[in-house]
C-alpha cells in the first residue's frame, strides 16, 4: 500500500523508522513546521523530519492542513491508499481524511474509549491505572472516536513515569500496526465501534498542570509526579526557587508525628532523600531539580544545601 505518515515527535520517529525498516511503501511525510528551540532559539527539524531527510521521503510541514487546498492537492498526487497518524499535532480535515482509499489510522497510547486527548499516558498514570495501552482506530472528524480496529494492553509498572511508559506502549504499537497493515490491504481488518457512554478524557497539559498541592495523599502526589515526566514535571517551592519533582514515593516511617502541616519537611534521609508530610502519608522526594541547577538525586541535593526539618514546601 502506498502510505502518506503524518507524525512529529520521537515516538513518531519510531513508528516511522520501523515502517521503513519493513520496507513499507511511504510515498510521503508530513510533520510540523520547525520550530525555534533552546536558549539560542535556533530553527529544530521534528524527529520525523530527520527520518524523511535520512530516506530521501517527499516532505511537507504545512502550517495548517485545514482549509489548505494547495496542500490537499500535494498530497492528492501522492495517490495514497492509506494515512498512517502518530502524534501529528493538527486535527486532520474530513477533506484529508477523505483522499486515501482507506482513510486514515491513528495509533493512540489508551485503551479507547478511555483517556480520548492530547495526554492518555500522562493521565492514566495520574488517575493511578494499573495499565494503559495502544489503540489503532481509523480517524473520523470527532476527536478520538472512530471505529477500532487493534488494540493491545500494556501493564504499567511501578516505576514507570510517562517518558517510559510512552515508549513500551509505542514499542507494542509498532509490532501492532505491522500485524495489521496487510489486514487492511486485504480488506480484512475489523471496525468495531466505540462506545461513546464508556468515553473519558485526557486533556492537554501545561506548565500548572504539575503544581504540587501538599493537602492530597502521598500516592495522588507521587501519581501526579510519575505523570509530569518529562514535561511540565511536577514542582514545589524551597525557599522562594521552584523545586522540580522526577521521583517521589510514598513512605511509611515509624515515629513520625502524624499532626505534621501538608508541605512539612519531617524527615532527612542522607542516603535517600527529603521526607514531606502530605494531606494523607508520607513522601519520598528521591529525584529533584532547583531552579537554575542539574536534575540529581536527592542525596546529593542534600550535600549541598543545609535542609531544616520543619522547613514548609507551600502550596
Amino acid at each position: 500500500m502506498r502510505i502518506v505518515f503524518f507524525g512529529t515527535p520521537e515516538v513518531a520517529a519510531d513508528v516511522l523508522a520501523a515502517l521503513l525498516k519493513e520496507k513499507g511503501e511511504v510515498v510521503g511525510v508530513v510533520t510540523q513546521p520547525d520550530r525555534q528551540k533552546g536558549r539560542g532559539q535556533k530553527l529544530a527539524f521534528s524527529p520525523v523530519k530527520e527520518i524523511a531527510l535520512k530516506n530521501g521521503l517527499p516532505l511537507e510541514q504545512p502550517e495548517k492542513v485545514k482549509n489548505n487546498p494547495l496542500f490537499k492537492s500535494i498530497l492528492g498526487s501522492l495517490r495514497p491508499d492509506i494515512g498512517i497518524v502518530v502524534a501529528y499535532g493538527q486535527i486532520i480535515p474530513k477533506e484529508i481524511l477523505d483522499l486515501p482509499k482507506h482513510g486514515f489510522i491513528n495509533l493512540h497510547a489508551s485503551l479507547l474509549p478511555k483517556y480520548r486527548g492530547a495526554a492518555p499516558v500522562q493521565w492514566a498514570l495520574i488517575k493511578g491505572e494499573k495499565e494503559s495501552g495502544m489503540t489503532i482506530f481509523r480517524l473520523a472528524e470527532q476527536l478520538d472516536a472512530g471505529p477500532v480496529l487493534a488494540q493491545l494492553a500494556v501493564p504499567i509498572s511501578p516505576e514507570d513515569d510517562a517518558e517510559t511508559l510512552l515508549k513500551k506502549v509505542f514499542g507494542v504499537g509498532q509490532d501492532l500496526l505491522l500485524s495489521l497493515l496487510p489486514k487492511i490491504a486485504a480488506g480484512e481488518a475489523p471496525l468495531i465501534p466505540q462506545n461513546d457512554a464508556e468515553a473519558t478524557f485526557a486533556p492537554t497539559l501545561n506548565k500548572e498542570s504539575g503544581a504540587v498541592d501538599w493537602r492530597k495523599s502521598a500516592l495522588e502526589i507521587a501519581n501526579l509526579t510519575r505523570g509530569m515526566v518529562p514535561w511540565p514535571v511536577a514542582h514545589t517551592i524551597f525557599r522562594g526557587r521552584q523545586l522540580r519533582l522526577f521521583k517521589v514515593k510514598p513512605v511509611d516511617l515509624p515515629g513520625l508525628t502524624p499532626s505534621s502541616l501538608p508541605g512539612e519537611i519531617v524527615a532527612i534521609i542522607k542516603e535517600e532523600g527529603i521526607v514531606v508530610a502530605t494531606g494523607i502519608g508520607h513522601l519520598l522526594i528521591v529525584e529533584l531539580q532547583l531552579d537554575g541547577g542539574k536534575r540529581m538525586s536527592c542525596k546529593s541535593f542534600l550535600s549541598g544545601h543545609d535542609v531544616k526539618i520543619g522547613e514548609t514546601l507551600p502550596n
